[in-house]
């Protein structure tokens, strides 16, 4: 299965569980529960199209978008080391790096990238990472290594506002 199609199966589980479930149950109407999965499952190709190859500006609003809506809060966002394992996680690492952060522990950095605490220190003392100057590496060098590692490469436009990581 392509990135694509995880990614757009990943988003129509994820508005149905955090979206059209609780509304469902709080309208006490399947009906309309049911209009809007359906709507939901029109628009996820859409959505997963824009991540994976739409240009940065396109991929960083649909990804932006997507995070805003399913995980709101009134911090910034912080997701466990599992979810960038996940296909919206993967995507996210790859065109917007952490959403919310500048500087990252080895633990998260390694997490979006797959490899272990161990190798994120190799790859920062080899300087194919870069050390933020508080501690840990910089954001946009994980999202960096992320894009160059991912075949085939989703298109990037410099100065398109994308790159703010």
């Amino acid at each position: 299965m392509t990135l694509e199609n995880a990614l757009r199966d990943q988003l129509v589980a994820l508005v149905d569980a955090r979206c059209v479930d609780p509304l469902e149950i709080l309208l006490e109407d399947a009906d309309t529960a049911d209009a809007l999965r359906h709507r939901v499952r029109e628009r996820a190709p859409a959505w997963a199209r824009a991540m994976v190859a739409g240009d940065d500006a396109e991929a960083t609003l649909a990804i932006t978008r997507v995070i805003a809506t399913l995980y709101p809060g009134d911090g910034p966002f912080d997701p466990p080391a599992d979810w960038w394992r996940t296909p919206l996680g993967t995507i996210t690492a790859r065109r917007v790096g952490h959403p919310s952060a500048h500087a990252l522990s080895y633990p998260v950095a390694g997490a979006m990238l797959g490899i272990s605490r161990q190798g994120v220190h190799d790859l920062v003392n080899r300087g194919k990472l870069e050390r933020h100057p508080d501690g840990g590496v910089t954001a946009s060098s994980v999202r960096d290594r992320s894009r160059a590692n991912a075949l085939p490469q989703a298109p990037h436009h410099p100065g398109s506002g994308a790159d703010r990581s």
